[in-house]
């Protein structure tokens, strides 16, 4: 399922980092749909675009196709005959299998299976981006595991747009407290805790106008939370060993003008997602999630790219704590531990530079400011802000689609992080 972007794979409001592991093993195989290119036009061409149909009233046609048929010595009609043989067994689609390491400072060391496949829904709509469909995990050594599938489609010629995902997860973290002060304390107050579940997102979108696309959204999700006792630890959260529901219907828009989903090279793309969350729909908890996202590509040469993102967050109502806005799940701010920061409101801006150099390899640096705002002061605050910087390599796993691995380092206020993905952070 790749989008994504950052699509999906919006399972992350299941839990703080039941979200964390799951959204990122569920984007990372969406994003085996995912989010690198050659050209979009060229992507989707070479995957299953029909070739062009000959005009029926020609004498060529007539002649070649009809009246003169090839004799067993005519060299060019095998040669066709092979070509056409060829053409007719080509692979639809790409499959991209990706063993990726894990080094989390917040579920441990251990490994993320993708398996992915990047294939055009139907070979003769020249229109749509390919669709992806994906299947992940997570084993890491302090006992987390995670597991989910997913698949985003693109139907007749570009109008629908389709998103569905299901994951379940035993995830072992650490919960830091909500707000600046719990997330600036860091090691000397934490609470370990285990998050199980399981979770089900999807959402439809129509083509509006151009390139805005719109449509209902649905999330149904199960956990349960439980405390690990251990040393100091800030003021425990009432969800604690409470079996939680949470359901919600809600909306999403977007208008994307990039010529590629995998690697933009040029291009804008808007996002707004609105979830509401309500105890009428069987939810535990009820409470408003709104998020927009705005990413803008600039080409400085063949092989290079800037990329801008901006990410805000607002959360209304009464959330669990795991359904406030939560730095690290999302890519939203690198070097910073899933879970560390969450608060009432977030916001972050990153800037990205993306160099392709020879052999499939690459190379990229970033970095960004954000801040973390509690729900009874909304202003910006020196002080409270969150640096990052970063960079690290990329190398192809595709080139039909230029779809990138890439191995981040990145560095926060107070912490730094590793982390390996399919597909680029934005």
């Amino acid at each position: 399922m790749l989008r994504v972007h950052r699509n999906e794979i919006y399972c992350r409001r299941l839990a703080l980092l039941f979200g964390a592991a799951l959204s990122s093993s569920l984007t990372a195989a969406a994003a085996a749909q995912e989010p690198g290119t050659a050209k979009a036009t060229a992507a989707i061409s070479d995957a299953g675009e029909a070739p062009a149909p000959r005009e029926a009233g020609s004498q060529s046609f007539q002649k070649s196709d009809a009246a003169e048929p090839k004799t067993p010595n005519d060299k060019d009609g095998k040669k066709k005959q092979k070509e056409d043989g060829k053409n007719k067994h080509a692979s639809r689609g790409s499959l991209v299998v990706a063993p990726l390491p894990i080094s989390s400072p917040a579920i441990g060391t251990g490994i993320i299976p993708v398996l992915g496949y990047i294939f055009p829904f139907r070979k003769n709509d020249k229109a749509s981006p390919p669709s992806t469909v994906g299947v992940a995990g997570v084993i890491t050594n302090n006992g987390s595991r995670a597991f989910g599938l997913g698949g985003h489609l693109f139907l007749k010629e570009n109008t629908y747009e389709i998103t569905a995902a299901y994951g379940q997860a035993d995830v072992n973290y650490n919960l830091y407290g909500t707000g600046f002060f719990f997330g600036n304390a860091g090691a000397t107050r934490k609470v370990p805790v285990e998050q199980s579940g399981h979770a089900f997102f999807g959402e439809a979108l129509r083509r509006l106008a151009g390139n805005v696309f719109v449509g209902p959204r649905f999330f149904d999700g199960n956990s349960v939370v439980t405390l690990k006792p251990t040393g100091q630890i800030p003021a425990l959260p009432p969800d604690l060993g409470i079996h939680t529901t949470l359901r919600s219907l809600g909306v999403h828009m977007v208008r994307d003008t990039r010529p590629n989903q995998f690697y933009p090279t040029s291009g804008t793309k808007l996002e707004f997602t609105a979830d509401f969350f309500a105890q009428a729909l069987g939810s535990k908890y009820s409470f408003q999630s709104y998020k927009l996202y705005f990413d803008k590509y600039y080409s400085l040469s063949k092989n290079q790219v800037l990329a801008y993102d901006l990410f805000v967050c607002n959360t209304a109502g009464q959330p669990p704590f795991y359904g406030n806005c939560i730095y690290g799940t999302q890519n939203e701010l690198r070097g910073y531990i899933a879970g560390q920061y969450l608060d009432r409101h977030m916001w972050a801006t990153q800037l990205e530079y993306r160099l392709t150099l020879r052999g499939g390899f690459g190379l990229a640096a970033f970095g960004g400011i954000g801040e973390a705002i509690p729900g009874s002061s909304q202003r910006l605050r020196m002080s409270y802000f969150l640096p990052s910087v970063g960079g690290g390599p990329r190398y192809q796993l595709n080139k039909k689609y230029h779809l990138n691995v890439r191995a981040d380092f990145a560095r926060g206020r107070g912490s730094w992080t590793w982390s390996v993905g399919v597909g680029e952070a934005f």
